[in-house]
C-alpha cells in the first residue's frame, strides 16, 4: 500500500512518519486482495492508496494544542475516510486506524454477502422440478 502524508502546521519527523506508514499500514493485511490487473486493462499493482493528513488545529476553543488526523482509502466502488481530533496526535492516528478498521471489515462483509446472495439466486434458477 502506498501512504502519502501532508502535514499542516507542522513538521513530519522521521519517528512519526514511521508511526503513521506502521499504523496505517497495518490495514493492508485486511484489506481484501485486489488488483488492477483483476479488472480490464489492469497494470498489476495495488488497487489501493491512502492519503493521510495530519495537522495541529489553531482552534480558539481549546486550550492547548489539539491535534486532527485524517485518512482516506479509495478502494474499488467505494472511498473510506475516518478523521480524529485529540490533545495527542499519536492517539488521534490510533482513533483513525480503528474506525478505518471497522469500515474495511464492513466492505469486505458486504461483498461477502452479495456473492452469496448471486449463488443462491444461480442455485434457485438451475433447479428442476
Amino acid at each position: 500500500m502506498k501512504i502519502n502524508i501532508k502535514a499542516t502546521n507542522l513538521k513530519i519527523t522521521l519517528s512519526l512518519k514511521n508511526y503513521i506508514e506502521e499504523k496505517i499500514g497495518s490495514l493492508e493485511k485486511i484489506i481484501p486482495r485486489l488488483k488492477i490487473n483483476d479488472f480490464p486493462g489492469g497494470t498489476g499493482k495495488p488497487a489501493f492508496e491512502a492519503w493521510v493528513e495530519i495537522e495541529k488545529t489553531t482552534s480558539h476553543h481549546h486550550k492547548g494544542e489539539i491535534f486532527r488526523a485524517e485518512c482516506q482509502i479509495r478502494l474499488p466502488g467505494r472511498s473510506l475516510r475516518a478523521e480524529s481530533e485529540k490533545e495527542e496526535l499519536h492517539l488521534a492516528i490510533d482513533e483513525v486506524k480503528d474506525e478505518l478498521q471497522g469500515e474495511i471489515k464492513k466492505y469486505r462483509e458486504k461483498g461477502k454477502s452479495r456473492f452469496k446472495r448471486l449463488a443462491l439466486r444461480i442455485k434457485n434458477l438451475t433447479r428442476f422440478g
